[in-house]
């Protein structure tokens, strides 16, 4: 049976050590991490089943962190672990898309009863999130993660965004149009080049025929 797999955000080293050894012995796939930018850089290169996230670390903030990557698209259930214990700090926590707060210090095993119980919901949520696209390729909108029987793929950033809206709107006609406007960031310049360029890239992965071309309005995923 698989791990699952956790991404470890805690700046204290010590801790880092001592909860990774913890979750790893009691049968866990665990990734630490000590610094915001760090964790952000796994969280998109990898795929997670749960996050656990200090508030109070170097570069970015675990928060900060949380709340662009919901705004990405990111789905992974996460638990917040910090010493910051005041009523809004719970709030804001909850607010940037936490699925829990537990503060610190805690005992280890209510993190790992409160691990087992959101990985629990989590199996449950996720399991009609799974989108066959043929050929032995399934795609998990939760997770953004894109499968070849039980391998799990990667690609860049913006194949990875451009794939979870094909996968969206399956069968639909995307415009170029539409594709840029969900593509590109606010203060990024949208290039039909650079479009063509993520869609050849992508083709590579799933398949050329996966992704229909239609001349001078756009793509679509058949």
């Amino acid at each position: 049976m698989k791990k699952a797999k956790l991404l470890l955000l805690e700046d204290d080293v010590g801790l880092n050590e001592t909860l990774k050894e913890y979750l790893e012995e009691e049968g866990y796939d665990v990734v630490g991490v000590y610094n915001g930018y760090d964790a952000q850089e796994r969280l998109y290169e990898e795929s997670f089943d749960l996050l656990l996230l200090d508030v109070n670390v170097p570069d970015l903030d675990g928060f900060s962190l949380l709340k662009e990557a919901r705004k990405e698209g990111v789905r992974t259930p996460a638990i917040y672990i910090t010493s910051r214990s005041g009523v809004q700090d719970v709030e804001s926590g909850f607010e940037s898309g936490g699925d829990d707060y537990l503060r610190k210090p805690f005992e280890l095993k209510e993190l790992l009863l409160r691990i087992r119980n959101i990985l629990r919901r989590s199996f449950f949520h996720h399991s009609s999130k799974v989108v066959d696209l043929g050929g032995g390729f399934t795609y998990d909108i939760e997770k953004m993660q894109l499968y070849n029987g039980e391998e799990a793929l990667f690609m860049g950033e913006k194949e990875g965004r451009l794939l979870k809206l094909f996968v969206q709107h399956k069968g639909d006609l995307l415009t170029h149009e539409t594709i840029r406007m969900h593509l590109w960031n606010f203060d990024e310049v949208p290039s039909d080049d650079a479009l063509r360029t993520y869609i050849k890239n992508l083709r590579k992965i799933i398949g050329k025929e996966k992704i229909v071309s239609h001349k001078r309005l756009g793509y679509k995923l058949g």
